[in-house]
């Protein structure tokens, strides 16, 4: 009875740990868009000095999940969460990392002429950041419904992409003096439509964990 008690502890400081991750991500893609939105220099150069912490909790979360697999032997539900847990925080790294990417980015796209706005960019950087959002909340959740639901929401991403892509090939076309400019702000929407996959990345983890059913390449049907 103590070492299942001490077992449980361990499981909720690890989904714990992967909880303050998660928030730490969420904060650091919602500074970023604002950065790009707001052309705030400050607000990029926050994103880019807090990336540091989220790896630190990549690294915990990694060392919490091996000592439980090494010395507890976990089954079934809790092996699944278990070995979730510490593919979601190497997604949620990544995301760090194209928060990241975003913010320097804008601190090259200030100094430069700007570009047309582009409610694309705006529509992607919003659906972008409600997937990671709702992705972590069914994580919190245990909620797999929702985590189905938000892989649907990728497609749209990707068309905006490629429509950001287009419009700003034209302008670059039309006006050398934007293409630096326009190619940074390509890399933008690219990180936007990373960090939308790595959303769909851990709704599927989700699944996994609370269903045990991998939905990876199988698409989002619903629960049998």
């Amino acid at each position: 009875m103590k070492q299942h008690r001490h077992f449980e502890e361990e499981l909720e400081k690890l989904k714990q740990c992967l909880v303050a991750m998660a928030g730490l991500a969420e904060a650091q893609v919602a500074r970023a868009v604002e950065s790009l939105m707001e052309r705030d220099v400050a607000k990029a150069e926050a994103v880019i000095e807090g990336d540091s912490e989220i790896d630190e909790l990549e690294m915990s979360v990694d060392n919490q999940a091996v000592q439980l697999l090494a010395l507890q032997q976990p089954m079934a539900r809790d092996l699944r969460f278990i070995t979730m847990a510490m593919k979601i925080g190497n997604d949620l790294e990544r995301v760090g990392d194209h928060a990241v990417n975003i913010a320097q980015n804008v601190s090259y796209i200030v100094e430069a002429p700007p570009l047309p706005q582009l409610p694309e960019l705006e529509e992607m950087a919003g659906l972008a950041t409600d997937m990671l959002n709702d992705a972590l909340d069914a994580f919190v959740r245990a909620d797999s419904g929702l985590a189905r639901e938000i892989g649907r929401r990728d497609d749209r991403v990707d068309e905006l992409h490629e429509n950001v892509f287009r419009i700003l090939l034209t302008h670059m076309m039309e006006d050398p003096r934007k293409i630096g400019a326009g190619i940074d702000t390509i890399l933008i929407s690219r990180n936007l439509e990373r960090i939308a996959d790595l959303a769909t990345n851990v709704a599927e983890d989700v699944v996994f964990m609370v269903e045990g059913q991998n939905i990876k390449h199988h698409g989002y049907k619903e629960a049998p």
